[in-house]
């Protein structure tokens, strides 16, 4: 068994960590979040001028292995 006793530093930064979850919980209910907005999709036909390195398409390709 260790005989390590936290640091004065130690103990500030977790009191400071706890009074800051505090007030962020006591915030929450103030914060809005913003309304969602539905995206319609670019049709392929419009997207150009995009390059993309063979290597990142390789990488690209291959999530689709772990992703599905």
């Amino acid at each position: 068994m260790s005989k390590h006793t936290a640091s004065r530093e130690s103990r500030e930064s977790e009191v400071s960590l706890a009074e800051l979850r505090g007030d962020c919980a006591r915030m929450a209910p103030h914060w809005a979040a913003p309304v969602k907005t539905a995206t319609t999709p670019v049709k392929p036909s419009l997207i150009h001028g995009v390059t993309v390195p063979p290597a990142s398409a390789r990488l690209i390709d291959a999530m689709s292995e772990y992703g599905d």
